[in-house]
């Protein structure tokens, strides 16, 4: 059989009792433009029989590995199936999101053409429970250190996952600190103004259930990696953003004064189905 461009991706699926929705996910990589994606999918622990039933279908498809492990957590289930890649570039996905039909056809050619990037990343559309599009700002290296800026779904280089060793599962927002590690790393991505991830809202995800942490993480994220935060000045000069951008991440952004109850308060009206 001919080749398609998307044989050089994984995408890593997690599911922990999301047998609901695991088969949209999986068909959502498999029916990307282009061709099919590979498939990891990481059981972590499911008791759920439905959800058993599900990942024993999964792994009949072609092209989908289901590798079963005890219950870790989000972080670890993510690093098994990174573990074991076999193409140049990955990207991890929530059993419960959706892969838009044109995502990967509009991330390859991105992170293809320039050698510099570490990944590509684009907006989250909220489909269920809520309705909209998060848009998610362009890359810069302030803007990451004081703001979650690129979502858990980006397309990386391998080389991306070798350099940080994994998602911290220490961290509830171990998304962002994947992506400050990388920029530790040495590594930068691009936004590409397309939304690249279908999320979906249900029920308490772990979207508005993680913002109570969100102080303890920050202040990990800045003990962890304390010298990347220590060369601000450096960072600033790579940075595009003028004196009031870079004042309002570092002082209003990052710190996040505002009572996280207001902030899901805020995001639910934000984004209420109309």
């Amino acid at each position: 059989m001919a080749r398609s461009p998307n044989d050089d991706v994984t995408v890593v699926i997690t599911c922990f009792n999301y047998g609901a929705y695991l088969p949209e996910a999986v068909e959502s990589v498999r029916r990307q433009e282009g061709g099919p994606a590979r498939v990891v999918v990481v059981d972590d622990g499911s008791t759920e029989a439905a959800t058993l039933a599900a990942l024993d279908d999964a792994q009949r498809e072609p092209g989908v590995e289901v590798i079963h492990q005890a219950n870790s957590g989000t972080a670890a289930a993510r690093n098994t199936g990174l573990r074991r890649l076999t193409t140049p570039y990955a990207a991890v996905l929530d059993a419960d999101d959706v892969l838009p039909p044109g995502a990967l056809r509009a991330m390859l050619p991105a992170l293809q053409s320039d050698s510099q990037l570490g990944y590509v990343y684009g907006h989250i559309q909220f489909f269920g429970q809520w309705s909209g599009t998060m848009r998610m700002p362009p890359f810069d290296p302030w803007r990451l250190l004081f703001r979650h800026i690129i979502g858990p779904t980006a397309l990386m280089r391998r080389e991306v996952f070798e350099a940080v060793g994994g998602y911290d599962p220490v961290f509830h927002y171990e998304d962002w600190e994947f992506w400050v590690h990388a920029l530790a790393s040495g590594w930068s991505g691009r936004q590409l103004g397309v939304p690249c991830l279908l999320h979906r809202k249900h029920g308490t995800s772990k979207f508005s259930s993680d913002r109570p942490n969100y102080h303890e993480d920050f202040a990990n994220l800045r003990i962890k990696h304390r010298p990347l935060y220590g060369e601000l000045s450096r960072v600033e000069r790579e940075s595009k953003l003028g004196p009031a951008e870079r004042f309002l991440y570092r002082r209003i952004w990052g710190p996040r004064p505002w009572p996280a109850r207001a902030e899901t308060t805020l995001y639910s009206l934000l984004w209420r189905p109309r």
